[in-house]
């Protein structure tokens, strides 16, 4: 009788991770909505990479615009764990994200120096007025007039940093996107860099 009960919670076990997927199982990025749009667009853009003043590029510009988008798809093929954000900026930062289906995307705050845990989707990052931010390697630093997000692909590991020499917030990946209010459902507060100081830190976002 109990070889039996043995052979029977083996069978189970087989059964178990032979059908369902374990929980610390890589993760598919390759099938959500990130990966369908960067997809879509590289499509879009290799179809006119012989006249790129239909898509309202330079060759240069279609070229660099190709270029960061394969470097979103190789992430998402890559990636073994969900996105994650660290914060090196020395502040408080803004952060959206969300915990699969059990929360939408919302703003959270990420103490200076914590990283958000791999249960959650860090999806991006809340810059508000009047913060000195280069969004894109070579570019100039540029100070915000209004709030800015700027999202991240599934699975990326994000870093935002603060550039000792000019104080502006530097990221180690150009962002997939960049949103001003109303061009997202994501939330918008009125908030300047003191008041987001201010906030206590979410800790759930912590592992």
């Amino acid at each position: 009788m109990q070889f039996i009960k043995i052979i029977l919670v083996a069978l189970a076990l087989i059964v178990n991770f032979t059908i369902s997927q374990p929980a610390w199982a890589s993760k598919d990025f390759t099938k959500g909505a990130d990966y369908t749009e960067v997809t879509q667009e590289i499509n879009q853009l290799l179809s006119v990479q012989t006249t790129p003043e239909q898509a309202g590029y330079t060759s240069e510009q279609l070229q660099a615009r190709l270029t960061q988008l394969q470097a979103q798809k190789s992430i998402m093929e890559t990636a073994k764990k969900r996105a994650q954000c660290l914060n090196e900026t020395g502040k408080t930062l803004g952060v959206y994200a969300n915990k699969g289906k059990k929360s939408p995307t919302q703003l959270y705050y990420l103490a200076a120096g914590k990283i958000t845990d791999d249960d959650w989707d860090c999806d991006g990052i809340y810059l508000p007025a009047g913060s000195q931010v280069v969004l894109s390697p070579n570019a100039p630093v540029e100070e915000l007039t209004e709030p800015i997000a700027v999202k991240f692909v599934d699975g990326t590991q994000s870093i935002a940093q603060t550039n000792p020499t000019t104080g502006a917030i530097e990221f180690n990946l150009t962002p997939a996107k960049v949103f001003k209010a109303g061009e997202t459902n994501w939330l918008f507060p009125t908030l300047s860099q003191a008041e987001i100081d201010t906030q206590v830190p979410s800790k759930q976002l912590i592992d």
